[in-house]
């Protein structure tokens, strides 16, 4: 156990529970397995040492950005379950009566994501479809990993969600200049917060969002 929790040593200051690095360990051993059928991650990305660093850990440390106030927080192209599934894992051990709902247009996906809801006894919904046909969600947070170019998703929260409280965004080495050429077009209040897994990486948590 304790070299399990060493292996998250990146989360240390997250005050996370031995059972939610368990739970990890779980859904990291299903998302292996699963890999085998069709990509829920890549092959490079899904060996041992990288998709803890690469996907688990990326995803964990946004939980001190979840609104957990609300009764729901929303991903909205959750994949393979990053962040959602990962955030739920933590929601879960952290024991908040929170639903994540969970976007995921791609039935085997879906199927995936409720396998893994009801093995680790997680407080998920999957909604299997395109988050774009969906019109006034309301939830607390909406967060998103490796979607859609920031312009897409800035427009699909401001006409789709007819309430949220704050949306969290991955972004990458080319962040900076990505987040330059957004501000040309839309005002945004925000908050930027380097990423514990690439120096060169940073989170961003919108409070507000406007069209110029």
């Amino acid at each position: 156990m304790e070299e399990i929790i060493k292996s998250y040593s990146l989360l240390n200051h997250l005050n996370v529970s031995r059972e939610t690095y368990l739970d990890f360990e779980l859904f990291i051993s299903m998302v292996q397995e699963r890999n085998k059928e069709f990509n829920i991650v890549s092959k490079e990305t899904a060996k041992n040492s990288l998709i803890k660093e690469r996907h688990i850990i990326d995803s964990a440390q946004i939980i001190d950005f979840i609104d957990l106030n609300s009764n729901t927080t929303t991903d909205i192209g959750t994949g393979g379950g990053m962040p959602g599934i990962v955030i739920a894992i933590m929601i879960k051990n952290l024991k908040k009566n929170l639903k994540i709902n969970l976007y995921e247009k791609s039935h085997h996906k879906s199927v995936f994501l409720r396998e893994v809801s009801r093995k680790l006894k997680l407080q998920t919904e999957v909604f299997e479809k395109n988050i774009f046909n969906s019109k006034n969600i309301e939830t607390g947070t909406v967060m998103t990993r490796a979607f859609k170019p920031i312009p897409v998703i800035l427009d699909l929260v401001l006409k789709n969600f007819k309430s949220y409280k704050n949306l969290i965004l991955f972004m990458g080495k080319n962040g900076k200049k990505i987040l330059e050429d957004t501000l040309m077009e839309w005002d945004l209040e925000y908050t930027e917060t380097r990423s514990l897994t690439n120096e060169e990486s940073f989170l961003l948590n919108i409070k507000n969002i406007k069209k110029k």
